[in-house]
């Protein structure tokens, strides 16, 4: 199934020639030429599809049409998975067939099972060496990384593929292990991977697949130096796949360097709106407001409430809890275990409100979730559409709302209209039917009540007397004054996580 190829060197040098190359691999591609000027039209201007030179092979209708193993296709119907989404329609023929990708589809449109099934299919009967896997799977977050992991799972057994997830958070010896015991599929957060490199615990030179996910918001986060380490240690004549919710010029870069005549597809728009999805702007009253997001919170039925930062989701979450709320706090200031059992406890419906920062904007999945709300307003609209993709998954319905105060009113409205969406705009008031009729507001019980808490897991390695010493500190050496401290370790008892 593999297909020739040149070497990609002399196409990298083509397209980023000079010093724009050299910045971004710390000199490995310099070159000079009139490649230059290409990189430059790259970064300064809009994003631009590549051509594809070689004709995309159409989309197919059925898996059953799709040359994959049998074994794949039998676990597809016992998962329940029987029409493929139409960006898997789309790209699995390509994919399988060992052509680079770039596929552009809304989060919760099905991209995992886009690339991941390819990625099985053309791997499979192949055996791995220790630490040197053969395909990869980079991703920007832990909680991305988990669930792409869960979905390939059943998958990846089925053709008796071994996968590693490789992330930070977690025991970095647990993951060296599996790393060292073989593993055809590696799932990693480009940190983490570049740290098990660094360690001997793993080489990239045998990886022939590679797959970006969420390219755009690795961009954003600034990975985009790791990344391009990584890929510059992959194979050269490998398959790469980017998928992503957003195309823009740090992308652009991406695929521009690494992706040989890709073939392109587009299954939403570029705004990433969708039908099922529908958007509220409420405005409220600065005084007003925090009654508001209560009364929506204490709504029948989960929610994802997102707040600009860790001490106002803390702080959001104390006062629901005591407001007779049964909600959790989801922020990067939670060690791994700790996030990973809130958002179980989220999925089972223990804790109906999941109030949030930005870490719980990628990569996270959840079943019937109708209903998001922006309780800070996000800072652009490349957040609002991720934030948003919580709801209105694989063709579900839900709905977003933004709470938006006088002041905040003017930068809304250039947002939205940067996101291509056209609200519904509503002036709301706590204990209004019309904010009921939205957002199914209704008053809480006002009885406190307590969630188990999530848990903590000590770090392999570290003794239960070091732990003790650094929680009797209360992590002062880190900056914290004493008291608040104090605060924290009080909230820790009752498993709320750290008050403001």
């Amino acid at each position: 199934m593999k297909r020739a190829r040149t070497s990609r060197t002399p196409r990298a040098y083509d397209r980023f020639g000079g010093g724009a190359g050299a910045n971004r691999s710390g000199g490995q591609r310099h070159s000079k030429g009139s490649g230059n000027r290409q990189a430059g039209r790259a970064v300064q201007g809009e994003f631009a599809p590549p051509k594809t030179v070689t004709p995309a092979l159409p989309a197919v209708g059925s898996f059953a049409d799709l040359a994959m193993p049998e074994r794949l296709l039998a676990t597809l119907g016992h998962e329940g998975v029987t029409v493929p989404f139409p960006i898997q329609a789309a790209t699995l023929p390509n994919s399988l067939a060992g052509r680079d990708v770039l596929g552009r589809g809304r989060t919760g449109s099905g991209k995992t099972l886009a690339f991941g099934l390819a990625l099985l299919a053309r791997t499979a009967g192949r055996r791995a060496e220790p630490r040197q896997p053969l395909a990869l799977v980079l991703v920007p977050t832990r909680e991305l990384a988990q669930q792409v992991t869960d979905a390939l799972t059943p998958y990846a057994r089925s053709v008796s593929l071994r996968l590693a997830t490789v992330v930070g958070g977690m025991s970095i010896g647990r993951q060296a292990g599996a790393l060292r015991s073989g593993a055809e599929v590696v799932v990693a957060t480009p940190g983490r991977l570049k740290d098990l490199i660094d360690r001997g615990d793993c080489r990239l030179d045998g990886v022939g697949i590679t797959v970006l996910d969420e390219a755009d918001q690795m961009a954003d986060m600034g990975f985009l130096p790791q990344v391009t380490a990584l890929l510059d240690q992959v194979r050269p004549d490998g398959q790469r796949m980017l998928f992503s919710a957003t195309l823009d010029r740090n992308v652009d870069l991406l695929v521009r360097r690494y992706l040989t005549d890709p073939v392109v597809h587009s299954v939403d728009p570029s705004s990433g709106a969708v039908t099922t999805m529908e958007h509220h702007v409420l405005h409220v009253h600065d005084t007003d407001k925090h009654r508001t997001t209560t009364e929506i919170a204490a709504r029948d039925g989960r929610v994802i409430m997102f707040l600009d930062t860790k001490h106002a989701v803390d702080r959001l979450t104390k006062h629901l809890l005591s407001s007779g709320v049964r909600a959790a706090a989801l922020h990067g200031g939670k060690s791994q275990p700790q996030r990973t059992r809130t958002l179980a406890q989220f999925k089972s419906g223990q804790v109906t409100v999941l109030v949030a920062t930005n870490v719980a904007a990628r990569g996270i999945h959840v079943d019937n979730l109708d209903l998001v709300v922006n309780v800070d307003p996000p800072s652009d609209h490349k957040d609002y559409l991720h934030r948003g993709g919580r709801t209105a998954r694989a063709g579900e319905s839900g709905s977003v709302v933004t709470l938006v105060t006088p002041d905040q009113r003017r930068g809304m409205s250039r947002l939205m209209a940067s996101a291509g969406i056209t609200p519904r705009i509503a002036q709301v008031r706590s204990g209004e039917v019309e904010l009921s009729r939205i957002t199914g507001a209704q008053a809480p019980s006002g009885v406190p009540v307590v969630v188990p808490a999530p848990g903590v897991e000590r770090p392999r390695g570290e003794s239960s007397s070091s732990q003790g010493r650094r929680g009797r500190r209360g992590h002062a050496g880190q900056g914290r004054p004493v008291g608040e401290a104090e605060r924290r370790r009080t909230q820790r008892r009752t498993g709320f996580g750290a008050a403001a």
